[in-house]
């Protein structure tokens, strides 16, 4: 059965998340079109092998993993999972042909994304994603891709982030206040945003893809302070994007495109220490982010049942402490990172 950990910053009961999450974007049809009826039977295998932490988003398919989750979730005793979903864009209907996420998200509703981090924007996102989900809570909420991956240069994500805290921060604090939502926070791709939100805001949860792995550790700053301040954080992409579940192989890919030389040596290293303690790479580079005391679950992704049963057997495997310890003794895990 899958572990579960309890985040529970203000006293008052909190929420437990499976150390296994459910990260939706690939039942949103990310880089090929799934069916309805496979879509259905990986959730049902996550739900089958105990996860209980779903996240979701209004970008994952453009509305459609929020809408497939809907009959998933319709009928479960709403107190028995963990949901969050994002805010910071809005979804606006176009001809078919004209919408955004060409070669990236296949067979979606035809719509065009606008970012908007205000006060007003995240309210009316809220209120479609309970919509598309049917719902009337989700638990957490984090405003999605705040980071220069997303906007490019720094003064584009200053300016979202000036926007954020003036506007949606304010509208997400109300809705904690009022007991709407459990938490909320930040969704993105790189550490630096997130340290930056921490040091000017009273946040509870972030979702942080990619950037605190068995590969990469330079997230440590914002890590600690998270630690700190009882702040969970949830890692996304733990494989990086597939170079640490399927090993280094020609074409191999790392944030999403080819791995560059450093990365195939770092991760070619990386699955000899573990070969010689006796555990599979993927095992090692699951539990490893948990070793952190700021993590609460790990979310790799999942577009199938037999991904979904490649996801827990890693979240259930026995990695001894010895490789840690061997790991940092070779320059791959940062000194200060936690290894147990």
């Amino acid at each position: 059965m899958l572990a579960e950990r309890l985040w529970d910053r203000h006293g008052t009961g909190g929420l437990r998340f499976t150390e296994l999450g459910f990260g939706s974007a690939p039942i949103g049809n990310l880089f090929r079109a799934v069916s309805e009826a496979e879509a259905r039977a990986t959730l049902d295998a996550a739900w089958a092998g105990g996860l209980r932490h779903f996240d979701t988003a209004p970008l994952y398919g453009f509305g459609l993993a929020e809408t497939r989750l809907n009959p998933f979730l319709r009928g479960k005793d709403r107190g028995s999972y963990v949901l969050s979903s994002k805010v910071g864009r809005l979804l606006h209907p176009v001809p078919p042909g004209q919408g955004d996420g060409a070669g990236k998200w296949f067979e979606v509703p035809s719509r065009r994304e606008e970012y908007d981090y205000g006060h007003d924007a995240v309210l009316r996102s809220v209120e479609f994603s309970l919509e598309r989900l049917g719902l009337d809570r989700i638990d957490i909420l984090y405003a999605h891709d705040l980071d220069l991956f997303n906007h490019g240069t720094p003064e584009a994500l200053q300016a979202r982030l000036d926007q954020f805290m003036a506007g949606g921060y304010r509208a997400l604090l109300r809705l904690r206040d009022e007991g709407v939502i459990a938490g909320f926070g930040a969704g993105i791709n790189d550490w630096q945003p997130g340290l930056w939100l921490l040091e000017r805001g009273d946040f509870d949860l972030f979702l942080l893809a990619g950037r605190y792995t068995l590969l990469e550790q330079e997230s440590l700053p914002f890590m600690s302070l998270a630690a700190s301040r009882g702040v969970g954080v949830v890692i996304g992409g733990p494989y990086n994007s597939g170079i640490l579940a399927r090993g280094p192989h020609p074409g191999a890919t790392w944030n999403y495109g080819p791995a560059p030389d450093w990365v195939l040596a770092r991760a070619t290293r990386l699955q000899e220490v573990c070969a010689a303690h006796g555990t599979r790479l993927i095992d090692a580079a699951f539990r490893f982010p948990l070793l952190h005391p700021a993590v609460v679950s790990v979310i790799p992704g999942g577009q199938s049942p037999e991904e979904m049963a490649g996801n827990l057997r890693a979240a259930t495997a026995d990695v001894p402490r010895a490789l840690w310890q061997a790991l940092r003794d070779e320059g791959l895990i940062a000194p200060e990172a936690p290894i147990g």
